[in-house]
Order: structure tokens, then sequence, then C-alpha cells
């Protein structure tokens, strides 16, 4: 049940494997949020670390508010706290440290008045993997092609 989706990071279902998905709230500046509603957003090279029972989102750019004045951030690639119940950080926490998994940011979106930030449990691929997912993706698209124009 999501809103409007503001930002989607394409690149994160080319380098992982997208094993599960989880959906956390951001704690955000009012600025940012004016941003985000005008769609200035990167999740390019972001990810997700837990620090002293916390989950940070690093490298997530936001654009600067141009209207904001004085009271604008001056950093567009800050870290970010995300929003868990304790029991799903310490469940992620095992997962990332006993298999090897990364949390990634897959999409920023708006529910309801409230920014979302969908985040997957992913495990990287290799170069073969990606080769193999892209020759998987142009014979589908070639199968497709055959039975429209039939």
């Amino acid at each position: 049940m999501e809103g409007k989706v503001v930002c989607v990071n394409r690149s994160a279902s080319h380098e992982y494997f997208i094993l599960d998905k989880i959906e956390a709230g951001i704690v955000l500046e009012g600025s940012e949020v004016k941003s985000l509603r005008q769609n200035s957003c990167g999740l390019k090279e972001s990810f997700c670390l837990v620090l002293n029972g916390e989950l940070i989102l690093k490298n997530m750019h936001i654009a600067l508010y141009d209207k904001a004045g004085a009271f604008n951030t001056k950093n567009s690639k800050r870290d970010r706290k995300l929003l868990l119940h304790k029991s799903q950080i310490i469940k992620l926490c095992s997962q990332v440290n006993q298999k090897g998994l990364t949390l990634v940011p897959l999409k920023v979106y708006f529910k309801q008045a409230l920014v979302k930030v969908e985040l997957g449990l992913c495990q990287g691929k290799h170069t073969y993997d990606k080769k193999r997912s892209i020759m998987e993706r142009d014979v589908n698209r070639e199968k497709e092609r055959a039975l429209k124009n039939y």
C-alpha cells in the first residue's frame, strides 16, 4: 500500500539477488521532505549499516531545497537514521553478519504523509549471474515480440 514513488534504485536488481523486502521509516528534516516532494533524490551507491543498535542509511542523495534559507542542511549526502522495531533490527543484523548479506535501499515513497524506504536484504551477484540475467531478459523480450506479432 504505497503512495507516490519518489525514487527507485534501478541498479540494485542488476547488482544483487533480492531475498527479502522490508519497509522502514526515515528521519528527515523539513527541507528534505519538501525536496523529496519535488522528486530530487538519488539512491545510487547507497547502503545501510547497523551502528549502536540503530539502522543508518548512508550515501542517499537528497538535493538541497532552494527556498529553505538559513535552516537548510549543507550536506546533501548526510547519514540518515531508519526507523524499525528493535526486534526487526536485531533480526536483520544477525542475517547480515551470518550470511554475508547486505541491506540496500530499493525505493523511497510517500505513504500518506510519511516518507518510507523499502529496504532489500540482498546477496551480491557475480559477473556470470549478471550476464545470465541479461540474457534471460533478452530471451523473454524476444518471446513477447514473437507472441505480439503472431
